[in-house]
């Protein structure tokens, strides 16, 4: 056997643990946390599904106002060829008001071809951003954060597992739009032979048809795409959100507070509680009991209540508490261990008698009356 000097290395066994501090993250994220996410602006959103539904949006308006375009574009292309005659055939030549009316012409045909595509595009894109994520403005999001600054945490946002899927999907991506355009056009090959011996009107319809064509396919494939990154953000969010059994105590003891205090708030509360029902004893008529387990201090007074009310009650060591004070205060004790029972499990101290005990307690009442009358 091998004799010589040993070393005691200490060590953490939370050094060890799968996500740090706390364990592993197997909880789901609490309405808390999930709250907390939203408002600083995480949640689970697709920025494909954006783009697709802007893409389909764009193409499909293009279908529909492809003519109402063309006609817009003709009609400033024959305007802008007029140009040179408008200068050669004016006095002065070239005039600044000239440039001026030209620009405006010019910004206004502009402006009335793409208002529409603004409008419906960016309608479209709000409405996929509430269904995706509700409505919540908040501006967290756009704060600066000093911690992307730091090139360390640079360099591995740049090569975590995020951004190699993100890598991989945008590959994939890439590689299905490029081979649905491949297809799309292949289709049109023939018709693209016939551009130099078309119209000008002509060559602007089909290079707008194929294109449209070619961007609705495009487009719908897009879409699904982002349809399946959708439930995968949703997913990934989920697993994200998710906490250590540690933090979900933590957050439990930060918002309803340590449960030591909380015990010992109780307990102060239930000792002042019971301070006030043995000050209130001494105006009892009576006390009912078990006669050791249970004790019901009853008090009833015509002008204030219609009904008889307990003004104590206690079981075990309180019982015996009421029944020493009852005895102090000269206050009288019956035994009835029925009527004890019902009272201390159904009537709260400062309550009315319910009308089905009314018989069973003015009989006592009576009892402690007649009582005090031979007296």
């Amino acid at each position: 056997m091998r004799e010589g000097p040993y070393f005691l290395l200490e060590y953490e066994l939370q050094w060890f643990a799968k996500d740090g501090e706390g364990g592993e993250k197997t909880e789901p994220a609490t309405a808390k946390k999930l709250k907390d996410a939203r408002n600083e602006g995480k949640v689970a959103k697709s920025q494909e599904l954006n783009h697709a539904v802007s893409l389909i949006s764009l193409f499909l308006m293009l279908k529909i106002f492809i003519s109402f375009v063309s006609d817009h574009l003709l009609s400033g292309f024959s305007m802008y060829n007029k140009i040179p005659d408008i200068i050669n055939e004016s006095i002065g030549g070239l005039s600044v008001p000239m440039v001026h009316n030209v620009i405006q012409n010019a910004m206004k045909s502009i402006l009335l071809i793409l208002a529409p595509f603004f409008a419906i595009g960016f309608s479209l894109s709000v409405a996929i951003n509430v269904w995706q994520v509700k409505w919540q403005v908040t501006t967290k999001s756009m704060m600066p954060q000093l911690n992307r600054l730091n090139p360390l945490s640079g360099f591995k946002r740049i090569f975590s597992k995020d951004s190699l899927f993100e890598l991989l999907k945008s590959i994939i991506k890439i590689a299905v739009i490029t081979y649905v355009a491949y297809a799309s056009i292949k289709d049109h090959q023939n018709e693209l032979f016939l551009l130099y011996d078309i119209p000008l009107l002509q060559v602007i319809l089909l290079v707008g048809s194929i294109v449209i064509d070619t961007g609705l396919k495009i487009s719908l494939v897009y879409f699904i795409i982002g349809i399946a990154d959708f439930f995968y953000q949703k997913h990934k969010f989920k697993e994200d959100m998710k906490m250590t059994k540690q933090e979900v105590k933590d957050e439990f003891k930060n918002t309803e507070g340590n449960p030591e205090i909380k015990g010992r708030q109780r307990s102060r509360m239930r000792e002042a509680s019971q301070r006030r029902m043995m000050q209130s004893l001494p105006s009892a008529d009576v006390v009912i009991t078990n006669p050791t387990h249970y004790a019901v201090a009853i008090k009833y007074d015509a002008q204030q209540n219609a009904a008889p009310v307990v003004v104590a009650k206690g079981e075990d060591f309180l019982a015996q508490k009421i029944r020493e004070a009852a005895k102090e205060h000269h206050i009288e004790i019956v035994e009835n261990k029925p009527l004890a029972r019902m009272l201390y499990a159904n009537v709260d101290v400062g309550q009315e008698v319910p009308p089905e005990l009314y018989q069973a307690v003015a009989e006592v009442l009576a009892f402690v009356y007649s009582l005090r009358d031979n007296r």
